[in-house]
């Protein structure tokens, strides 16, 4: 699944407007020569067991929340893994070899393991004292520079006051500092956004934590919310600078191990293929696997 962005016409053709997304702009961050792999060579990756077991519990709680109040238990939460992985499967059919087929039994074990996230979650909060306003919700703005950004939000609360509060799942364990900072960009995105669209500021963003059954609360104001528009805006620029003339330097760190171009890398004597210039259509969705963690 991919967002689709505005288009505009070239010619005899209409083609999707680049936009930058949280995950695209922290794989820049992270390393230029990523972001060129995944958005400009749109190279394959092999998703693991946590990634799309992150995505499963991801849709089982947005289905929790158009149950009934009363049916807003763990019971019923549990009942919504096998068809959310039923359904990713359906749109994804190659996310089948992670397993021997519906009998193998460490199948069975991931979706217990599952089952055990979203016991954690109801341990961090009561879904029936809630009514978001959105879950999943897809938000776009173009910012006074042009840029467009684009991402998506696990859940939206708007108070009876009125103040809105943005909720990220987490289906890994807190993070130390650089990674609190990863998930804080993220949150920081989604709330320029939603500033931007509607107007308000964000009152809280709010990250959970399953794994370790933490939650991470944080306010933004205005004048943190500008910086940060400044600095998406620098980092567009620079995915632009190196799209023009090709050159997406890697930037060789420990996260290289967990890489799947690594043999690809020139900073681990791989050779990139050939620079097959900035893409068309769009250079910024997020896929399923993105939004989780």
């Amino acid at each position: 699944m991919t967002d689709t962005a505005p288009t505009e016409a070239t010619g005899d053709s209409t083609r999707r407007r680049p936009a930058l997304s949280p995950s695209r702009a922290g794989d820049f961050k992270q390393c230029p020569l990523l972001y060129r792999f995944r958005v400009v060579d749109r190279l394959p990756e092999t998703p693991t067991r946590a990634q799309v077991r992150g995505t499963v519990v991801h849709s089982a709680l947005e289905r929790l929340f158009a149950l009934p109040v009363s049916e807003r238990d763990p019971a019923h939460a549990r009942e919504l893994l096998t068809p959310g992985w039923e359904e990713l499967l359906t749109q994804q059919p190659e996310l089948g070899t992670l397993f021997d087929g519906p009998d193998d039994p460490e199948l069975t074990s991931w979706l217990e393991s599952a089952s055990t996230l979203l016991d954690s979650y109801f341990e961090l909060e009561d879904p029936r004292r809630l009514e978001p306003e959105a879950c999943e919700l897809k938000v776009e703005t173009e910012l006074d520079t042009g840029v467009l950004l684009r991402g998506f939000i696990d859940r939206v609360d708007v108070a009876p006051t009125g103040e809105i509060r943005l909720v990220d799942y987490k289906t890994g364990a807190a993070p130390r500092e650089v990674g609190e900072a990863k998930a804080l960009f993220q949150m920081k995105f989604y709330a320029l956004v939603l500033w931007r669209t509607r107007g308000e500021l964000p009152r809280q963003l709010l990250l959970m934590y399953l794994a370790d059954k933490q939650s991470l609360a944080y306010t933004p104001d205005e004048a943190e919310l500008r910086r940060f528009e400044r600095t998406l805006n620098a980092i567009w620029q620079a995915i632009l600078r190196a799209g023009r003339s090709g050159d997406f330097r890697p930037n060789p760190s420990k996260l290289c191990n967990y890489c799947d171009h690594k043999p690809l890398c020139p900073a681990h004597g791989g050779t990139p293929p050939p620079y097959p210039g900035w893409p068309e259509p769009d250079a910024g969705s997020e896929s399923v696997l993105d939004r989780t963690d």
